[in-house]
């Protein structure tokens, strides 16, 4: 499959790229700056583009099957997000591409609260509210703005860190996966793995997907 990763020095993009190498398939990896081609694995193409850019886009994704964005702008910069998804939308258009997007949980509902979501809850950190906001905008998006392109949106689980890939994970929707003792986590090698779990046998169109462990 030939594969182009927008954000793909990023904490989650670069572990996408690594992934998606590894299952053999042909990946473009995209940055806004040059400079950190050093950061990006050696085996991909190293290309730059601006995610918010439809021209970009559409030449990144000339000949490609997929297109995984995990973009995150910087700090105090968060309203970006939403100008990036459109931007994918609109170079996307009319290609037959699909888009999946690394998302946030901030949207996803609270289990037994009938309705409250992540973000609403009482122990949400004030720092992440900002881009919890902005992504729940970057859902909001897709969902109304997609035309016809074919899209899933991956939320993961309420902690997402470096950690060890195992491959294993479960799904769900709308709603916060928690274990027994009621916590949300996922490590981000594993997060790439429902990605291209994703990518290789789709399960979701046009629709918002979560994993957690």
């Amino acid at each position: 499959m030939r594969i182009t990763v927008f954000g793909a020095a990023g904490n989650v993009g670069s572990r996408v790229v690594t992934e998606a190498l590894s299952r053999g398939h042909e990946v473009t990896a995209v940055v806004r700056d040059a400079a950190r081609f050093a950061e990006l694995d050696p085996r991909a193409a190293h290309r730059t583009g601006n995610a918010s850019s439809p021209s970009d886009v559409a030449a990144l994704a000339d000949g490609q099957e997929l297109v995984i964005t995990a973009t995150r702008p910087a700090a105090g910069r968060e309203s970006d997000l939403s100008a990036m998804t459109r931007g994918l939308l609109a170079g996307l258009a009319g290609t037959g591409v699909r888009l999946l997007v690394v998302g946030g949980a901030g949207s996803l509902t609270l289990p037994g609260t009938d309705g409250l979501t992540v973000v609403e809850g009482p122990d949400f950190p004030a720092a992440w509210r900002p881009i919890a906001l902005a992504c729940d905008e970057q859902l909001k998006t897709v969902r109304t703005e997609a035309g016809d392109v074919d899209w899933a949106y991956l939320s993961p689980a309420a902690l997402l860190e470096p950690g060890v890939r195992t491959g294993a994970y479960r799904l769900g929707g709308d709603e916060l996966l928690v274990d027994a003792d009621g916590n949300s986590a996922i490590s981000m090698e594993d997060l790439a793995v429902v990605l291209l779990d994703e990518a290789e046998r789709p399960k979701h169109h046009r629709a918002r997907f979560t994993a957690a462990y």
